[in-house]
């Protein structure tokens, strides 16, 4: 693919609310799409639904220029996010995201969570119903979270590839998305092994680390109270500090290619595979055209030397 996708999530939902705005959201998409971004994703739940109708909104008139993603599965009530995988659920949703969206197909639908009350062969295939009625192109799956019943030994993407194995004797998968980055690689160990053999593409959600991998966070300075960073066991002023030397070695790699740490942060995971698409969130139109322009930066092998040798990122519940 070898490509820079654009996460949509954080213009309406989730991290630092207060510089939320609309317009400039639709800007930043636009912006995105002159610089060649062509990945949008998306999902009914970020908002909820505003997400969705500002993408929509945003690609009246270029709705060609995207492959368009977004997500079903979640829903989210006050203090409170539980999933449905329903097969009648799924339908509706699908026909709801078409309206937000304002087209009549999705390019890639993703099941956001399995629904441990359903069986994810029901709920798979609900959304294969929808390939066949034309509504959608393909269907991709999202990582399990990290810490979801993992037993002593197991690897973090063992559950994944378990509810992988599974949908694809129903439909084939398309796409896996799960966090890939700098400093969280694990996937590298299994999952993109396994995507590899398979065809199957990879969208490499958070890989710029929620932010911290630009190089622009600085510790203790504190996030909104509904950002999920001022939870994270990486985002306390304490952690934070720890990390620095994993910013400091991509700006010095970066220093080397006129590039900034993201774009170098971004091009590590471009280099990870050809089936693999980062999607970097962004509010603003010189993010996502600084983004964008990872996809030019070639990484050398003394480069990729230097960010293995990069300290381990550490977390509070370390």
């Amino acid at each position: 693919m070898g490509a820079v996708g654009l996460g949509c999530m954080p213009m309406s939902w989730a991290y630092s609310t207060s510089q939320q705005r609309g317009d400039r959201s639709v800007r930043t998409v636009h912006a995105a799409l002159d610089a060649g971004v062509q990945l949008l994703d998306t999902a009914d739940m970020y908002g909820p639904f505003t997400n969705e109708l500002l993408v929509g909104r945003a690609l009246k008139g270029r709705r060609s220029e995207a492959f368009l993603s977004t997500k079903c599965g979640l829903l989210v009530g006050d203090q409170h996010i539980v999933a449905n995988g329903r097969p009648g659920y799924v339908r509706r949703a699908c026909d709801a995201s078409l309206r937000r969206l304002q087209t009549d197909v999705i390019d890639l639908y993703q099941l956001h969570r399995a629904d441990p009350e359903v069986p994810v062969e029901e709920t798979w295939g609900a959304m294969a119903d929808l390939v066949t009625a034309g509504k959608v192109r393909a269907l991709g799956l999202c990582a399990v979270g990290a810490r979801a019943g993992r037993g002593p030994g197991a690897r973090m993407h063992d559950g994944t590839i378990r509810q992988l194995e599974r949908v694809q004797q129903v439909f084939p998968v398309s796409a896996v998305q799960a966090e890939l980055s700098v400093w969280s690689p694990q996937a590298l160990e299994d999952l993109l092994p396994w995507c590899a053999a398979r065809g199957v593409g990879v969208l490499a959600a958070m890989p710029l680390g929620n932010g911290y991998l630009t190089g622009t966070l600085k510790p203790g300075q504190g996030f909104e109270p509904d950002d999920p960073r001022a939870r994270h066991p990486r985002f306390t002023a304490e952690m934070m500090a720890a990390n620095q030397p994993v910013v400091a070695g991509l700006r010095r790699i970066g220093e080397r290619h006129g590039a900034t740490p993201a774009q170098v942060a971004l091009a590590w995971v471009l280099r990870q595979g050809l089936h693999v698409v980062p999607v970097p969130g962004a509010k603003r139109e010189r993010w996502a055209v600084e983004n964008a322009g990872a996809a030019g930066l070639v990484l050398t092998d003394q480069d990729l030397a230097e960010i293995a040798g990069l300290p381990r990122a550490r977390g509070s519940w370390d």
